[in-house]
């Protein structure tokens, strides 16, 4: 990976707004003391008077975010997943989903790449909270391209909107060209392959097209869909690939319970297709601080485990 250009999705995330500032007088950014670090900040500087720095009471962001909405306004709420989620939990759910609110929440450092900050940062429940919610979009973009591009479409659509993205730089998988297409709702066949599937959201989209590489220098086609829109889930093409291929394996930097596996097995469960199927995800435990490549390590998510996986799918089936 470090041949490819890395980008933070975050600072894709901080230009889309400013981008989208100019076009419509209606859009406004929230922030909960953390502008910097989310880079909602860039707004703030080129239109303050449509900024507001909620301080450290994220409830509160979450209810005015809501009133804003109800006159008309397009509100991007921004923090960190653990706080965007977790600690605001009921608003969202009463004054935001509930009322079918047109309020985008996006949560920057989600999952345990979040790194030394540890268990109390690394929110890896977010998804299976805002899944659960009625009425809500949840979305994980893969890299910096695609998350400005679904900054534009959360504007464009209504509704409540959850997205989430990691903290780190990321290797640049699309270009402005790939995603001009994008949409929600819709999976993407990243690499096309016949002998087993990796449905992976967020930052695992990456590892498993590395996976995909050194399992082709094997004889083994691996086919990578990058599934940024976990709800709703694009239930056709899950089940294309539990038709065409020998196995599926889903990869998500979160819970293994209620996140993407847990979506994609209810798919599978429901429509009564059979395949091999296995979830790649923290396990249902706190994970502990340290650099982002050793936890992916530990936690058997990166691509070294994903190629590993694949081929104890494929050799049970030999």
């Amino acid at each position: 990976m470090s041949d490819k250009l890395m980008v933070n999705p975050r600072n894709a995330y901080g230009e889309a707004l400013v981008e989208l500032g100019k076009k419509n007088k209606n859009l406004v950014v929230l922030d909960a003391d953390l502008s910097k670090s989310t880079k909602t900040i860039m707004f703030a500087k080129k239109y303050p008077e449509r900024f507001f720095e909620m301080g450290i009471a994220e409830a509160n962001m979450i209810s005015v975010a809501a009133g804003f909405a109800s006159c008309g306004k397009i509100p991007f709420v921004s923090t960190f997943a653990v706080f965007a989620t977790g600690r605001v939990y009921d608003q969202i759910r009463m004054d935001i989903a509930y009322s079918d609110a047109n309020v985008k929440i996006f949560a920057t450092h989600g999952g345990i790449s979040v790194g030394k900050d540890g268990a109390s940062h690394q929110m890896v429940e977010d998804i299976a909270l805002m899944r659960v919610m009625p009425n809500m979009t949840v979305i994980a973009p893969s890299d910096a391209t695609q998350t400005g591009r679904i900054v534009h479409l959360m504007a464009e659509q209504k509704g409540p909107m959850y997205t989430r993205i990691g903290r780190a730089n990321a290797p640049v998988i699309y270009s402005k060209k790939d995603v001009e297409n994008l949409k929600l709702g819709k999976g993407i066949v990243v690499e096309d392959g016949s002998d087993i599937t990796f449905i992976c959201t967020g930052t695992m989209v990456e590892p498993a097209l590395e996976a995909h590489k050194i399992l082709s220098k094997e004889g083994i086609k691996a086919r990578v869909i990058d599934m940024h829109t976990i709800k709703p889930l694009d239930t056709k093409l899950v089940l294309k690939c539990a038709k065409e291929t020998n196995g599926i394996i889903t990869a998500e930097e979160h819970s293994i319970i209620g996140g993407l596996g847990a979506a994609v097995a209810e798919t599978l469960m429901d429509s009564g297709v059979q395949t091999k199927f296995l979830r790649m995800g923290v396990k249902d435990i706190f994970c502990e601080s340290g650099d982002p490549a050793d936890l992916w390590e530990k936690y058997e998510l990166n691509t070294k485990h994903m190629v590993k996986k694949a081929k104890n799918i494929l050799k049970k089936l030999a």
